[in-house]
């Protein structure tokens, strides 16, 4: 599995913004590195790889691990329809087909919603599965999927709200058929309830949602109105925090991912990096590799 990129959306500097994590690692005052938006790929013999999510920065990403590329054909998994996970679909208009897994609230809101899939029809074939939480899917010999829904509240910009998120935001369980081990995706997730840590306990890899480290951190530097679990994240620190709820879990490794440009654990030597070391957990950067 190679991660493609590790930043929430926007990317790590985002463009319009002066937070002290952006200007560090523009200006090199402090040990961090920038990050492309969120996005894996996952491979069974390092030829056939299959994309979870297509990040605006697909091309980049695709450009900067020769083992992507070339290819005709695409494969393409979605957690959700959210734009930085899904406008890279654009950029890959000129593949000869592409593949996409996604649910049915996924993929309508990609089609009427934002009407992203209808216009990447009008430049190429895409073959639809959907995605039926708790249903393995094989996708390559030895490589198995299963979703799972991970509840949210979050104000759907797009397509219907029913308030209860059903299909609106999974995670996915990537299972190795001949180890049995499995490594679990889950950039986004606004509560760790008890259904979803259960998809968690035993898996050999958890890449996790790291946006922000508290829940008012937006609020606090004037980035945003809304607390980190109103946009659809849990914090990582503080009561009921991930921190708090992972890492008794006897998980080999957790990674952070989709981290937001604000989160101070972008910065290397920052004692909120520190404490998520001390818990024996870890922090993603573009190009992290692991072998499940």
């Amino acid at each position: 599995m190679r991660v493609l990129g590790s930043a929430a959306g926007g990317g790590f500097p985002q463009w319009n913004c002066a937070c002290p994590p952006c200007r560090a690692v523009r200006d090199g005052s402090r040990p961090c590195r920038a990050r492309t938006q969120s996005s894996i790929a996952v491979s069974t013999d390092g030829r056939v790889w299959f994309l979870f999510n297509a990040s605006p920065d697909v091309r980049a990403q695709i450009e900067s691990y020769p083992a992507l590329r070339p290819t005709a054909a695409l494969v393409v998994v979605l957690t959700d329809a959210e734009l930085d996970h899904t406008l890279g679909l654009l950029l890959l208009r000129e593949a000869e087909g592409i593949e996409l897994h996604a649910t049915k609230v996924v993929h309508d809101t990609l089609y009427d919603g934002t009407s992203l899939l209808r216009t990447l029809l009008a430049y190429c074939p895409v073959t639809w599965h959907p995605v039926e939480p708790e249903t393995d899917v094989p996708l390559a010999e030895g490589l198995s999927y299963r979703a799972f829904d991970v509840p949210t509240r979050k104000r759907a910009r797009f397509g219907s709200d029913d308030g209860a998120g059903q299909g609106r935001v999974v995670g996915y369980r990537l299972t190795d058929e001949h180890s049995g081990r499995a490594l679990v995706y889950l950039p986004c997730v606004q509560e760790l309830t008890p259904e979803v840590r259960d998809r968690l306990a035993d898996c050999a890899c958890l890449l996790v949602d790291g946006t922000c480290w508290d829940d008012e951190e937006l609020i606090r530097l004037g980035r945003g109105h809304r607390t980190a679990r109103e946009m659809g994240h849990v914090p990582i620190s503080g009561p009921g925090g991930s921190l708090q709820q992972l890492s008794p879990l006897p998980v080999e490794r957790t990674i952070y991912t989709h981290l937001n440009n604000t989160n101070p654990v972008l910065l290397e030597d920052s004692p909120e990096r520190r404490a998520v070391e001390r818990h024996g957990m870890e922090v993603a950067v573009d190009g992290l590799d692991l072998w499940i």
